[in-house]
């Protein structure tokens, strides 16, 4: 396990998509091992292979740190309620911005567990965002594109600032 080097906004690798995972076997034990343990030392609660500039379908999240963590491999949405949700979010690869994005909720994904079997899975408020936040980074979708253009706008300003000094 290792912690890995994560991609600042507003790295172009950031809006690519990833690739789907086809081979299920020790390198993708390590990267999830490597994704936990980069996750926790952000911090954050959810972490994509994209992140550390690995362009893999895959996603961690561990809404809290003592929970265990949860991997999802290759997952999509597969369907949404009629609701929707608002929550305040940010991301490890723009620390320290944050802002309120509305989301579906509940949301049902599909996806492969670390050993490649098929599943299913309804999620509904903060679970239900945090899944759809990391699926949209695994598309190539940053988070800020969710914002209005002139919230997403302010916050790029601001968050390229802070990074020169």
């Amino acid at each position: 396990m290792a912690i890995r080097e994560i991609l600042r906004y507003p790295d172009p690798r950031l809006t690519l998509r990833a690739a789907p995972v086809t081979m299920f076997d020790e390198a993708l034990a390590a990267l999830v091992a490597d994704l936990t343990e980069t996750m926790q030392a952000a911090p954050g609660v959810g972490i994509t292979a994209p992140h550390i500039g690995v362009p893999l379908a895959v996603t961690v999240i561990a809404l809290d740190p003592a929970a265990e963590r949860r991997v999802y491999v290759n997952p999509q949405v597969i369907a949404t309620g009629p609701g929707t949700i608002r929550h305040v979010e940010g991301s490890v690869s723009m620390p320290g911005f944050t802002d309120e994005v509305e989301r579906a909720r509940p949301v049902t994904i599909r996806f492969q567990r670390l050993d490649g079997t098929q599943a299913e899975e309804t999620a509904d408020g903060f679970m239900a965002s945090c899944l759809q936040h990391e699926i949209d980074q695994i598309n190539g979708i940053f988070w800020i594109n969710r914002l209005s253009r002139l919230r997403r706008d302010r916050l790029v300003k601001r968050a390229l600032k802070s990074s020169r000094g």
